[in-house]
């Protein structure tokens, strides 16, 4: 890419992809093309053949999804593989029809099995059984990540994924119903702060181990990847450190300044046990994270409360 280049960042307007965006920005790029859905439709494939015939991109991110937490994968699972597939297959196919040089398509951790050995290798895609509470997004994204390798295979297609680990940070989703673990945590221990609640509920037994990338770092890695990667080989995207689900809520607390007690539902799903991502391929490529867990909660806290509590 070039600073002049015309890169297109589906989905520019949620966590992932905006984060893309300002880092783009950031880094000189001066014809970033965003649009927004009541503009582009990326479930219509007439609207999206007519976008890449008209604005020729040359780049292309490929962030937009139908994402959620456990409460939202397991009561949608038809609409979370069935929007994804849409979406995928539209963009893709429309960068193949219009020339587009090179595209990235970010996919999720969850794509790998349940009982995946740790800390989880690329190669074990494909390895064993799903997590159930999940698994018809990470079919879809498994789909999408394949479709680029098959492109790149028939094709000649200069297309790459890439796998982030749990992401968090400004323009996240803070609805309940439909956020991940973090965002809830957030604003959960916000408004028990605010109400002065005596306690706050957290799913599951706590036990889980997670890993959390800033938003800012994951988009600086796949900058780094559209600059100075070409092959077909996906990348995991985190940081190598893990933490347990009832650690990070205790830290978040702390953060928010929650002075009540945290109740451990165990009745509720604790989803895949443990899920560290590998993360050497990315380091040997030349990247690695930059933001502190408790520094990016302290961040996205600050964010929560200047553009979500006015």
């Amino acid at each position: 890419m070039d600073k002049e280049s015309r890169i297109y960042v589906a989905g520019h307007r949620g966590l992932v992809g905006s984060a893309i965006v300002r880092n783009l920005k950031k880094k000189g790029y001066r014809n970033v093309i965003g649009k927004t859905h009541s503009e582009l439709d990326l479930m219509n494939q007439q609207d999206v053949t007519s976008f890449f015939e008209k604005e020729i991109p040359e780049y292309v991110f490929l962030a937009a999804a139908k994402v959620g937490g456990i409460v939202a994968n397991t009561t949608y699972p038809a609409d979370f593989i069935m929007e994804n597939l849409i979406i995928e297959c539209n963009v893709i196919k429309a960068a193949h029809k219009y020339g587009v040089k090179k595209l990235m398509f970010l996919g999720s951790s969850c794509i790998y099995p349940k009982l995946c050995p740790q800390p989880i290798k690329e190669e074990y895609l494909l390895s064993g059984y799903l997590e159930k509470t999940n698994e018809a997004y990470a079919l879809a994204k498994i789909s999408g990540l394949k479709m680029c390798q098959y492109y790149n295979k028939q094709y000649g297609a200069n297309y790459i994924s890439v796998m982030p680990t749990n992401l968090y940070g400004p323009y996240d989703n803070f609805n309940l119903e439909t956020s991940h673990v973090m965002p809830a945590l957030i604003r959960k221990m916000h408004e028990a702060k605010k109400e002065k609640n005596d306690f706050v509920e957290i799913w599951g037994t706590g036990s889980p181990l997670r890993e959390f990338l800033h938003s800012d770092d994951m988009a600086d890695a796949c900058v780094f990847l559209m600059e100075t990667y070409e092959g077909n080989d996906f990348f995991n995207i985190g940081t190598g450190k893990e933490i347990s689900i009832k650690d990070l809520a205790y830290m978040v607390k702390k953060i928010v300044g929650f002075e009540g007690v945290l109740k451990f539902n165990i009745d509720k799903p604790d989803g895949t046990p443990r899920k560290l991502l590998d993360v050497s391929r990315l380091e040997k490529a030349g990247w690695k994270y930059n933001i502190e867990l408790k520094d990016g909660i302290g961040e996205s806290y600050k964010w929560y409360m200047d553009n979500c509590c006015k």
